[in-house]
């Protein structure tokens, strides 16, 4: 018996549910629940909202702060709960993982040009502060993989970083 959360899949994506998250992911694993992990969501009433309604049917969403989710990680209610994580950015994630709670792999779907970043692929733009945290997990046995989809292919995070120089 599991205990615990029972995390299928921890995502970077800064569009967080969408299409891809809402069906393809989200029917794949069988979730029950998405918890979108952002400090600035949180903050977000409109985003938050917007959030809760994209949610497929029968599934769950709750929008916290990180240092909820650490608060929550080990509460014996969500103990078998199937989730997804959703953050918006590395940082977070790597604050989580500092805290004590280990994924073995991170997925990330995109993340968003804005100025001072500069584009690894078609979909993931990156600033120092990102590749910091990126370089933390991958530091610390964290497969860091590009898949838009499940089905996709995996590639390596730390490749495409090499690749553009970073």
């Amino acid at each position: 018996m599991l205990v615990g959360i029972d995390i299928r899949l921890v995502r970077i994506d800064d569009r967080l549910i969408h299409g891809q998250v809402a069906t393809i992911w989200a029917k794949r694993l069988d979730i029950q629940r998405i918890i979108v992990v952002s400090d600035a969501v949180t903050k977000d009433n409109l985003r938050k909202t917007l959030l809760l309604q994209a949610a497929p049917p029968g599934i769950k969403v709750n929008v916290i702060t990180v240092s909820k989710m650490i608060e929550v990680y080990s509460n014996k209610l969500f103990d078998d709960v199937r989730v997804i994580l959703l953050f918006t950015n590395p940082i977070e994630v790597a604050q989580v993982v500092k805290a004590g709670i280990y994924f073995p792999t991170v997925n990330v779907g995109a993340m968003g040009y804005t100025a001072g970043k500069k584009m690894i692929s078609n979909t993931i733009a990156v600033n120092d502060a990102d590749l910091e945290a990126f370089n933390y997990l991958d530091s610390h046995g964290i497969e860091l993989e590009i898949r838009k989809v499940v089905t996709d292919s995996k590639q390596s995070l730390m490749e495409a970083l090499k690749k553009a120089k970073l």
